[in-house]
């Protein structure tokens, strides 16, 4: 039987290793699912209600446990990782207080004695999850899933193995059927066959995925094939757009602790810094020099700013991507170099010149590097913005808040923020356009992506008139 190992990206030590899944065990697995949802469905919401507000308290008063869970497998600083914790709770608390009013029925005048529109659950949710915010991607899938009365099963990255297991220790510490929620360990070589064999099986009724263009596409195909629900939130190379008007120091500020933030591991961080030319030599400086004041270590260290990176194939492939973009054209400021030592640390970077038909230009970057991209104009800002495959979210900073909202509705993508780093919130909806993906997830709408919307028409006096046939 294989195994899979997670290690500590600070120090390279093993942490600890799980025993994969075989077949007949993803099998009992859906078994379980399957029956567990049919029981949890039946629950009044107040009920389900109950399991999600007692999760929230499991995960308060488990926080500092998670958060070291978090920091170990994946190397956020601790800071973030409690962050990471109490976001989750927060939104087991959202989800529980509004479920019921946002699958309310919806009555509808029409001439039958009575119509509505109902919201009832699919099945099982299959969801395939990434590292970076191990607990919060879930959760943030598993609070309204599991409210609308459907299952779920979680195919989670490797590297956070634990945090896969803590998610269904936390469901079920809080009262949770057996089986409802379960985190299947699976073999790498195995994932492929594994997801596409769960997503046509019929107890299955959608999947999410949170991860690469490459793996979307694997199960957006895999979903279209079985004619199945699919939510896709994908990458992103958010374009941080500064206007000329721009307060300066504020905006280097917030430039900075949104592209390092995580080691820049995050889909929604500003990657290109489209800056106008009027202020471009000085918002670069202040970039610099926000980027070289933070310190990169241990991450469990309160004094840490940047811990490492995820994994060491990760980090490798970010400077394969950074050595590229000089090597055509651009301008190393700050970086761009592992760190000595053990861990997967990669010094904060800035790079300016940058332009089409390099990586730094063209690709997402998915670590701690910045890009300047400097512009003549707002409507060379808009272009420039506006200049990649990618649609997920997008700043615009400017001292007027008008000028900024005119520039904003011309770039496309699934959120923008003036004059705010670009953050997900469980009170709006989360997702992208384009090469970002489809659907969305979190608030009202991200409930109603795994539900069936049921007409209801209802005739208590056959003299009433049907609906005219299509």
């Amino acid at each position: 039987m294989s195994a899979v190992v997670t290690v500590n990206p600070a120090t390279g030590q093993r942490l600890a290793e799980y025993r994969t899944l075989s077949g007949a065990d993803v099998d009992a697995a859906l078994d379980r699912a399957a029956v567990a949802q049919t029981g949890w469905a039946a629950l009044p919401f107040d009920e389900r209600s109950a399991v999600l507000r007692r999760a929230a308290e499991v995960l308060r008063a488990g926080a500092e446990q998670l958060a070291l869970l978090v920091t170990r497998e994946m190397g956020k600083p601790l800071a973030e990782s409690r962050a990471e914790v109490a976001k989750c709770a927060t939104a087991c608390d959202y989800y529980a207080e509004h479920a019921a009013r946002f699958l309310a029925d919806e009555p509808v005048a029409t001439s039958a004695d009575r119509s509505w529109i109902g919201y009832e659950p699919v099945g099982v949710v299959l969801a395939v999850m990434p590292w970076n915010f191990p607990l919060w991607q879930v959760l943030r899938l598993a609070a309204p899933a599991l409210m609308a009365g459907n299952a779920a099963l979680l195919k989670h990255s490797p590297n956070t193995t634990g945090c896969a297991l803590a998610v269904q220790r936390v469901l079920l510490d809080a009262g949770a059927p057996e089986g409802l929620f379960t985190a299947l360990v699976v073999a790498e070589p195995d994932v492929p066959a594994v997801t596409r064999r769960l997503i046509g099986d019929p107890r299955v009724g959608a999947v999410t995925i949170t991860g690469s263009e490459r793996a979307g596409r694997a199960v957006g195909s895999a979903a279209g094939d079985a004619i199945k629900k699919s939510v896709l939130e994908l990458g992103g190379s958010d374009p941080f757009v500064v206007l000329a008007d721009a307060d300066l120091p504020r905006v280097a500020a917030m430039a900075a602790r949104g592209r390092f933030l995580n080691a820049g591991q995050s889909c929604i961080s500003p990657k290109r810094f489209v800056v106008d030319a009027s202020v471009a030599e000085e918002f670069t400086r202040l970039l610099v020099a926000e980027a070289g004041a933070l310190t990169v270590g241990d991450p469990e260290s309160a004094a840490t700013d940047v811990g490492p990176m995820a994994r060491a194939d990760l980090l490798e492939g970010v400077h394969r991507q950074v050595e590229a973009s000089v090597a055509a054209g651009a301008r190393l400021l700050a970086g761009g170099r592992r760190l000595e030592g053990p861990g997967n640390f990669y010094a904060p970077t800035v790079l300016t010149d940058v332009a089409p038909g390099q990586p730094a230009h063209d690709e997402e970057i998915f670590g701690p590097v910045a890009t300047v991209i400097v512009v003549d104009g707002d409507d060379e800002a808009v272009r420039v913005a506006n200049d990649t495959r990618f649609g997920l979210g997008a700043s615009v900073w400017s001292a007027d808040p008008e000028r900024g909202i005119a520039v904003a509705r011309r770039i496309r993508s699934g959120a923008v923020f003036v004059n705010a780093v670009v953050a997900s919130d469980v009170r709006m909806p989360f997702g992208g356009t384009r090469a970002s993906g489809y659907g969305r997830e979190l608030a009202a709408a991200g409930i109603r992506e795994f539900v069936n919307v049921r007409t209801w028409w209802v005739l208590d006096s056959p003299a009433v008139t049907a609906p005219a046939s299509e």
